[in-house]
């Protein structure tokens, strides 16, 4: 299984890794039988079947990744997900987990596929889409705020420059990247205004957090300028 698996904001690391994801569906066909057995069949379209997989979330925040997950499903956004090659804008159909321990909880999901971006944008599109979902969820292990970036990552276009899906998602990412310089901004003040060693370790552990992030961001943001490229 890869080891890079995005939902949404969330990206999937260790025993949350499923060992496989199945993918594909049916061909929906109105079945014409004729007189004497002959078959006339009419190809009506694509019926993806749901996207499904388990894994387990561990270690101090097992429980709150969890609830995130299941706050998705609670919400019925559209989001998007994921993996190697693959990338798809998915509702969560179902999220069940089972809470064993505080740093132990097991879960499944199933997501009700509502466009395939594989098959209408292209590889380098889904390739382009991919490093930016990962680039924003690293920034969100940094506690930054990406789910309107994210969200407009997800819509169909998003990385086809010319559209009013790019221009969205351009203005969105923008807007992380300028929250970010304005809390560094803010810790950079604090750092110099610290009356005491304690907080002046608290206002460079929040500047240095607050920077890991920006070069995430910024790379989303100069990677998705430069999409046309």
């Amino acid at each position: 299984m890869t080891d890079t698996l995005l939902l949404g904001p969330v990206s999937f690391q260790g025993f949350e890794l499923p060992g496989r994801i199945g993918f594909g569906g049916r061909q929906i066909l109105a079945v014409h039988v004729l007189p004497g057995g002959a078959r006339v069949i009419d190809a009506m379209g694509r019926d993806d079947a749901d996207i499904a997989w388990t894994g387990a979330f561990s270690g101090p925040d097992a429980a709150d990744r969890a609830r995130m997950l299941d706050a998705m499903r609670v919400a019925g956004s559209v989001l998007p997900l994921a993996w190697d090659a693959f990338c798809y804008l998915v509702v969560i159909r179902a999220f069940e987990a089972a809470y064993e321990q505080s740093f132990w909880v097991p879960y499944r999901i199933s997501c009700t596929v509502v466009a395939d971006q594989a098959q209408s944008p292209g590889s380098v599109a889904v390739s382009l889409a991919t490093s930016l979902l990962g680039d924003l969820a690293s920034a969100v292990l940094d506690g930054v705020d990406t789910a309107a970036a994210v969200a407009a990552l997800g819509v169909i276009g998003a990385t086809s420059p010319g559209t009013s899906g790019y221009a969205a998602a351009q203005s969105a990412v923008g807007q992380v990247s300028a929250t970010i310089g304005a809390g560094m901004d803010t810790s950079g003040a604090a750092l110099l205004a610290a009356p005491d060693p304690a907080t002046a370790a608290t206002a460079a552990g929040s500047l240095a957090t607050l920077a890991d992030a920006n070069g995430y961001v910024g790379r989303t943001l100069a990677n998705l300028n430069n999409a046309e490229t």
